[in-house]
């Protein structure tokens, strides 16, 4: 039996298919149930995780992969309906942080839930192992450096 070698373009390809097909699949769950978007999300939970639920926007960038100006303007609807504040600095206007409100905290313990939720749903981790799963993470991690 012949093996077909899998090029790295073809792993590749199919990382990004499965990484946007799991995107699209918490995207649903999240603005059907809580009314955000996963990258919405994903910013809610960068701050969530930093002391005191607050970063600058240089920060929260690096930690979600966009720039400090998509970061601001991510983060305006957001707290529009009031989920995220800006806590400008007393000694340098150009510095502000990006504070977690008391309803934000609410919401990111929620939607983690529904993430949760959602990513036991995927059949594919099923069948895997745990050493596996370490494996694909060790992976990712190393693909994402």
């Amino acid at each position: 039996m012949e093996t077909k070698e899998v090029k790295a373009k073809d792993m590749a390809l199919g990382l990004v298919d499965a990484a946007a097909s799991i995107t699209r699949k918490l995207n649903g769950g999240l603005s059907m149930i809580k009314g955000i978007s996963f990258s919405e999300y994903q910013l809610l939970a960068a701050l969530q995780e930093r002391p005191k639920s607050t970063a600058t926007r240089v920060d929260l960038a690096a930690a979600v992969g966009l720039t400090p100006s998509g970061v601001t303007r991510a983060l305006k609807p957001l707290e529009k309906i009031g989920y995220v504040e800006t806590i400008k600095d007393g000694r340098d206007a150009r510095k502000s942080l990006a504070a977690l409100t008391k309803e934000g905290e609410e919401l990111v313990s929620d939607a983690n839930g529904v993430v949760n939720d959602t990513l036991e749903q995927l059949s594919a981790f099923d069948s895997m192992s745990g050493r596996s799963r370490q494996q694909l993470v060790a992976l990712c991690s190393e693909l994402a450096a």
